[in-house]
């Protein structure tokens, strides 16, 4: 008679089930989900929509650093000695979120490799992407820098091809992110839409003529 082989871990089922010290929450737009200065106690894991990353300066200035999409971790600082979170998170959307304490990361980190090989490549692909932006702040126009934003919110790399961005995201959002003024972006988007680079139905819509300009270096976009 064969022996029942227990079932293989398997990282997404854990991270969409409730457990010990893991909960799922839903967040609705605009709403936060940690203020920076709160205590810094789990990891967030999305699985549904979009989140926007904020930090606020001593002088009051605050600045959009980042949007995270569906299958990001966030919150991790915890697990390296951060006890208060260092940004604020709110809702771009409605969202579903995996909350799990730290002490529950810790314990599935040491004994399921395959969870560690799923947060080891999120960690590595956020590196990347960290080295990227400052790379791109460095030695591309704002103008260059608005078009790199645009294709990594319609998720160019995914899967080879563009999507439209689904959330609403303001024009002084994306100045925020790129370190320009609103009126400036508002002048590049004009003449991305111009140029049928971009297009607006509701939402903004990024085509791949944009992608193969930013590529390919045309004079389009200017690099000073």
């Amino acid at each position: 008679m064969a022996t029942a082989t227990r079932s293989e871990f398997d990282p997404q089922a854990f991270l969409a089930t409730v457990g010990e010290g893991k909960t799922l929450s839903t967040f609705h737009k605009n709403e936060t989900v940690f203020s920076q200065g709160d205590v810094a106690d789990k990891v967030f894991y999305i699985q549904k929509g979009r989140v926007k990353v904020v930090v606020l300066s001593e002088q009051g200035k605050e600045a959009v650093v980042g949007i995270l999409e569906p299958g990001q971790f966030f919150g991790e600082g915890c697990l390296h000695g951060h006890p208060l979170r260092i940004s604020t998170t709110t809702a771009l959307e409605d969202c579903v979120i995996t909350a799990i304490t730290r002490t529950a990361m810790l314990a599935v980190l040491h004994s399921q490799p395959k969870f560690t090989e799923l947060f080891m490549a999120y960690l590595l692909s956020r590196n990347s992407r960290i080295e990227e932006d400052l790379i791109d702040q460095l030695f591309n126009s704002s103008e260059k820098r608005l078009a790199r934003l645009l294709l990594l919110l319609a998720n160019f790399g995914k899967d080879g091809s563009l999507q439209p961005i689904k959330v609403h995201v303001s024009q002084a959002t994306l100045a925020e992110m790129i370190g320009t003024t609103r009126s400036r972006v508002s002048h590049f988007m004009n003449k991305f839409r111009k140029l049928g680079f971009i297009s607006y139905s509701g939402k903004i819509e990024v085509h791949s003529s944009l992608l193969n300009a930013v590529l390919h270096d045309k004079p389009q976009i200017r690099r000073d």
